[in-house]
């Protein structure tokens, strides 16, 4: 089955590559593994556009691609071919490294000796009901107990905002074994202007699912029509549901002659759309997947590091990154016009732009460029592996061992 004996493993519930978020750290934090383990296998989803398995020197990539349709369906097989992929690259394994428990549990279920880590950006008990409002509480409190059944038995978990940590020592969670991980970006450019750009536009690039906020984002552009040279440029990860539902509102809103939209843009073609934006606009709600859960935009640091000053919601996750009236400015979420207040200000101001910009530029170099991110990870890997190495031995067997896994 494997063209490898992998000496460390990534394992993601999402496909790659793609334009998201999940898919930008995987591009980096599997390569980080790879190159500290000495080389690896990467566990992930795909589609009939990828190739399933493929192998480039001393790492290969191994997709799961089999075209089912539910989501939970899909993602206990995935894990059951996680299992079987587990009896040939266990024996070989040092290091494995997580971002969901439909990876985690057959991680951590079977006797091992190699050290795990499990990134959280998200808990999947948390984020379902936004998604599928209709899921059923008894489905939810199994993805609980699975969830619970790797943080317990992982070795390290890193996360990247001081919230989500916050929201996982609330459920139990020893603090010493979380490691805060920030997302990075890398300041770049300088980037040319796109030839169809208008004189002037916001921005909003990323996913389009409901907590990101778009809806707010529309309805504030309604209130800004004197600004008649002012369009806004939405490029969106993916063409989707959600996709579809903010055409129509901004066609319901008479707003679209003014918004230009684009669809998974390569990071090349993207960033000059960005780099050449007035504002970038993060209007994230205030729900409990961004206020309880926590998370961490990489658009808000990608415009930070492009020199280009950020308006977004004003949530405990995003003061992380974001400080008001020096890199941009934080505004009350769920409320269209303070937001257009905001903009229309903002762009009243346009040397007070030009000086946020270069603010949130330098903060990333300073702070958050993807060099810092991996370092800190290089640290977890090496604190895992010593602690195993000291102790001879998994540290979570005895439990294992004495314990079931949940259904």
């Amino acid at each position: 089955m494997l063209l490898t004996a992998p000496r460390s493993l990534y394992a993601a519930f999402d496909r790659f590559p793609t334009r998201k978020g999940a898919s930008t750290h995987i591009a980096r934090f599997a390569p980080c593994l790879f190159e500290h383990a000495g080389g690896g296998l990467l566990y992930v989803l795909g589609d009939d556009t990828l190739p399933v398995q493929q192998r480039e020197g001393d790492c290969e990539v191994l997709r799961f691609a089999l075209p089912i349709e539910n989501f939970l369906e899909r993602a206990l097989a995935f894990g059951a071919h996680l299992e079987r992929v587990l009896e040939h690259a266990a024996p070989t394994l040092r290091l494995a490294h997580f971002r969901d428990p439909w990876s985690g549990v057959p991680l951590l279920s079977r006797p091992h000796r190699y050290a795990t880590v499990f990134e959280v950006n998200a808990l999947p008990s948390i984020e379902l009901p936004h998604a599928y409002p209709g899921i059923a509480p008894r489905t939810l409190d199994k993805i609980r107990a699975s969830e619970r059944y790797c943080l317990d038995r992982c070795d390290a978990i890193v996360t990247p905002s001081q919230t989500t940590r916050a929201m996982l020592e609330s459920l139990g969670v020893p603090a010493a074994k979380i490691t805060v991980v920030p997302n990075g970006a890398d300041p770049g450019g300088p980037w040319p202007r796109p030839a169809e750009a208008p004189a002037q536009y916001l921005i909003y690039f990323g996913a389009l699912q409901a907590w990101q906020g778009v809806d707010t984002l529309l309805h504030a552009f309604v209130r800004l029509a004197d600004l008649d040279e002012l369009q806004l440029v939405i490029c969106a990860s993916q063409r989707s549901r959600e996709a579809r539902h903010a055409e129509r509102l901004a066609e319901r809103l008479g707003i679209a002659p003014r918004l230009r939209w684009h669809w998974a843009l390569p990071y090349a073609e993207l960033m000059p759309w960005v780099a050449h934006a007035e504002l970038s606009l993060a209007p994230l709600r205030a729900c409990a997947r961004n206020v309880a859960q926590g998370c961490a935009p990489l658009k808000i640091l990608e415009s930070m590091a492009a020199g280009v000053p950020v308006l977004a919601s004003d949530l405990p996750p995003v003061r992380e990154l974001l400080r008001d009236g020096v890199e941009g400015r934080l505004v009350a979420p769920d409320r269209p016009a303070e937001l257009a207040r905001a903009i229309r200000v903002l762009m009243a101001y346009p040397e007070r732009r030009k000086a946020m910009g270069a603010k949130g530029r330098e903060r990333v170099e300073g702070e958050f460029t993807w060099q810092h991110a991996l370092q800190r990870l290089r640290e977890v890997y090496r604190r895992v592996e010593a602690a195993r190495d000291a102790d001879g031995a998994a540290p979570t067997q005895a439990a294992i061992a004495g314990g079931t896994t949940p259904a």
